[in-house]
C-alpha cells in the first residue's frame, strides 16, 4: 500500500508494519482509546445514550485477546459472556477498516472472516494501535498454515507428496511392500501350489539323477 493510499484510508504511515511475535503474543487488552471511541459513538445516539453506552463500556472492560502459535481468541461480556476461537487454518480473509473517529484516534478494526458462508466477520479485533503489524502477522500465520497443509512446497526429499496423495514414512512403506508380497505368495499357493524347483542341468559326463530334489514335492506316478 503506497503512502498516498494510506493517507486516503486513514492508516498512518508511521504505524509499524512488523512486530516480533513476542510483542504480538503479549497483546491481551485493547488500549484506552477504544473506550473513547465507544463514548463518542454512543453520543451520536443522543437520547439513546443511556442504553447504548453501558454495554459498550462493559465490552471494553471485559475484552481480552490471546494470540499463540495455533490461533487467536477473543472473549468479552459480563452477564452474557462470549468467546470466539479461530485457528489460523480457518481464517480465509483479513480486512482492515476504520471510520473517521477511529482514524482520528489512531485505531482500526482487524476483521477475520472464515469459510462459514456468513458475510459478517467471524471476529473483529479492535483497540490495537499496531493494527497493520497485527494484520501482517496474521497473514503470515495463515500463509504458513496453508503451506503446511499443502506439503510445504518441498521436493520428495522433504516428504512432500502430490495433491491427493498419502505420505508414508520409509518404515511403513517397507512393511506394506512385505505384506503385499506375502499376499501374492499365498494367492499363488491357493491356486495350485508353488512350482517345483528345477535342479541345475548336470555337467558333461554326469548322469542326471532320477530322483527328485529333496526340496521338491514327489511327482505323482503316471497312470497306467
Amino acid at each position: 500500500m503506497s503512502q498516498d493510499s494510506q493517507q486516503q484510508t486513514g492508516f498512518a504511515p508511521g504505524q509499524p508494519r512488523e512486530l516480533p511475535e513476542e510483542e504480538i503474543y503479549r497483546i491481551e487488552r485493547p488500549v484506552p482509546e477504544l473506550l473513547t471511541y465507544y463514548l463518542l459513538s454512543a453520543l451520536t445516539s443522543v437520547i439513546f445514550f443511556p442504553l447504548v453506552f453501558p454495554p459498550l463500556f462493559f465490552r471494553y472492560r471485559t475484552m481480552r485477546y490471546r494470540f499463540d502459535d495455533e490461533g487467536v481468541s477473543q472473549r468479552w461480556g459480563l452477564l452474557f459472556r462470549r468467546e470466539v476461537n479461530l485457528t489460523y487454518a480457518r481464517i480465509q480473509d483479513i480486512h482492515l477498516s476504520s471510520n473517521f473517529i477511529e482514524r482520528w484516534l489512531g485505531l482500526a478494526k482487524v476483521q477475520l472472516q472464515t469459510a462459514s458462508g456468513s458475510a459478517a466477520a467471524e471476529m473483529t479485533i479492535e483497540g490495537i494501535p499496531q493494527y497493520e503489524a497485527l494484520r501482517n502477522f496474521l497473514y503470515e500465520k495463515v500463509k504458513g498454515e496453508r503451506r503446511r497443509r499443502e506439503g510445504g512446497g518441498g521436493g520428495p526429499e522433504d516428504g512432500a507428496v502430490p495433491a491427493g496423495g498419502v505420505a508414508l514414512d520409509p518404515q511403513t512403506a517397507e512393511k506394506l511392500v512385505q505384506a503385499l508380497e506375502s499376499v501374492a505368495v499365498r494367492l499363488e499357493e491357493l491356486q495350485g501350489g508353488r512350482a517345483p524347483e528345477v535342479p541345475p542341468p548336470p555337467s558333461p559326463g554326469e548322469a542326471a539323477s532320477p530322483e527328485a530334489p529333496p526340496d521338491s514335492p514327489a511327482w505323482p506316478e503316471e497312470e497306467r
